[in-house]
């Protein structure tokens, strides 16, 4: 099956499904759209699928010209109805996180983006998620999800995380220039979806895990999620060991490229 995924990637075939229109999804699906990918955005929000449509932007780091070239050409668009999933190929989830009063993330659009996906989940696509996490969501969360279906892991879909470190409204890093951070649940899910964003990003990072992926995007200093602070990620991973036997910080560390 990677290998499968990989030509499809390599070929331009691959459909790419994003979930969540925000600051992050649309620059996102338009990069793709931009590199000759067929893309298909995903919202709750009807006002938002319409004016994709209709060849209008409503984020600024994304223009309404190239936004309507792309979707004249049929390279992309957007709708509500979340049965198109199973038409993707890859599907990356970039819905929003905000912190709760106890400043943990508050996960549950993660969970409604995950709920749809299991829904139409098929042999052969490989789900990302973007979206801000605390350490273990992938493969603590959304793995099981998943594999309720019947599916297995590598046999049947790939599973990964790749933080966004969007700068919204800082017109020197957008999409393409941002250094990305990609980690798998396993190797072929970490090389697979590593090789999907190399058609759209200059610089990508693998790292040996989606847990590593989750809490380098915490210890990025431009995030939000900064003042969490390092204690905090701590008592969100259930098992910190794990991101390395040795040397868990350090790993993470070298993980968080800069993109300034």
């Amino acid at each position: 099956m990677k290998n499968e995924l990989i030509k499809l990637i390599t070929d331009k075939k691959a459909r790419i499904g994003v979930i969540g229109l925000g600051y992050v999804g649309l620059p996102l699906l338009a990069e793709f759209a931009a590199r000759g990918f067929k893309g298909t955005g995903f919202e709750v929000d009807e006002s938002k699928a319409s004016q994709i449509n209709s060849g209008s932007s409503y984020i600024g780091d994304v223009s309404s010209s190239k936004i309507k070239e792309l979707v004249d050409a049929d390279r992309m668009h957007a709708t509500t109805d979340f049965n198109h999933l199973s038409e993707c190929d890859a599907i990356i989830i970039c819905v929003p996180t905000p912190l709760r009063k106890t400043k943990e993330p508050d996960v549950s659009y993660i969970l409604a983006a995950a709920e749809q996906i299991q829904a139409r989940l098929r042999r052969g696509q490989l789900i990302i998620l973007e979206s801000t996490t605390y350490p273990g969501t992938t493969d603590e969360v959304l793995l099981p999800m998943f594999e309720e279906t019947g599916l297995r892991l590598d046999e049947g879909f790939l599973l990964a995380f790749s933080p966004e470190r969007v700068d919204p409204g800082n017109p020197q890093f957008l999409t393409h220039n941002i250094p990305k951070v990609v980690g798998g649940v396993t190797d072929d899910s970490t090389e697979v979806a590593a090789h999907l964003y190399s058609q759209i990003v200059n610089e990508v990072h693998a790292v040996s895990s989606a847990r590593v992926a989750e809490t380098a995007k915490l210890l990025d200093p431009r995030s939000r999620y900064q003042a969490i602070r390092v204690h905090a990620v701590l008592s969100w991973s259930r098992n910190w060991r794990s991101l390395h036997p040795s040397r868990p910080t350090l790993l993470v560390l070298e993980s968080t490229p800069t993109r300034f």
